[in-house]
């Protein structure tokens, strides 16, 4: 049970949607998109998370698209992950996805209610920013497409009454080489510490982590280093423990100097597995 009630509302259409999200909040009733649920009514329970009006979204026809094209794969955000898992449409994102909590919650868990969740870890969005995605939002102010690169900073930067409404891909980043990996403290129950996602394109090795610190993120420098083929790998580790940014988890899932212990041996993992040359 949650400790507060709220209104209920399904809107048809996009745009009612977005209407609706500008009335409600003109009342000052905090609304919310609403896909999945999982996420207020896990911190609803513990008064993280409080709404008077839900706008129930899953439904929408552009949500729920999944489409390939020549170029693109466009996934619609009020997908859930064993959707996505299912039709295995972009490799990485499926192993990725297939590592969210538990099967019974990835039936609910949606693609945008993960990326755009409170949460640390939001692991589905790391595929997506190595592959350098577009997003499309849809607001008060229409509807706009971005590259993810430019508005993921520690988090979807949504405008007021934003929503994300689908993601595109190009089919020659799905296609690369790729790895993905979770490491638990308690193998494979509990949280995650840490997972990394990794992807060969031209050459060249990128990574995104998740765990790690209070966010998920990509950082061109420590794939800068990396890639840095004039030094040994245990150079290029080091180097990169030098740019990591802040700060880094310390918590009961794991101490901080634990989870950089992980991270070395994972970034050792990927480059092993994805190449970038040898000094």
């Amino acid at each position: 049970m949650l400790p507060f009630d709220f209104d209920y509302y399904k809107p048809g259409t996009l745009q009612e949607a977005v209407e609706l999200y500008q009335t409600l909040d003109r009342q000052g009733k905090q609304p919310i998109y609403f896909s999945g649920g999982t996420e207020l009514i896990t911190l609803g329970r513990i008064e993280l998370a409080y709404t008077e009006a839900a706008i129930d979204i899953k439904d929408i026809r552009e949500l729920q698209i999944m489409q390939v094209t020549e170029e693109q794969l466009i996934l619609g955000s009020a997908l859930t992950l064993t959707k996505v898992e299912e039709a295995n449409l972009f490799p990485l994102l499926t192993k990725t996805a297939s590592e969210v909590a538990d099967h019974t919650a990835r039936g609910k868990i949606t693609l945008g209610g993960n990326i755009c969740a409170q949460i640390f870890y939001r692991e589905a969005v790391l595929p997506f920013l190595l592959a350098d995605s577009q997003v499309v939002l849809a607001g008060p102010e229409g509807v706009r497409v971005v590259p993810i690169n430019d508005i993921f900073h520690e988090q979807l930067q949504l405008g007021r009454g934003e929503v994300l409404v689908q993601i595109a891909t190009e089919k020659r980043a799905i296609e690369a080489p790729f790895i993905s990996i979770k490491r638990r403290q308690q193998w494979e129950t509990g949280y995650p510490l840490v997972t990394i996602a990794g992807l060969a394109v031209d050459g060249e090795v990128r990574v995104a982590i998740s765990g790690l610190c209070p966010f998920p993120f990509r950082s061109k420098e420590i794939e800068a280093t990396l890639n840095n083929r004039q030094i040994s790998m245990e150079e290029r580790v080091r180097g990169v423990l030098g740019v990591l940014p802040q700060p880094i988890l310390d918590d009961v899932e794991g101490s901080a100097d634990y989870r950089i212990f992980v991270l070395k041996n994972l970034l050792l993992d990927v480059v092993s597995e994805l190449g970038s040359g040898r000094a």
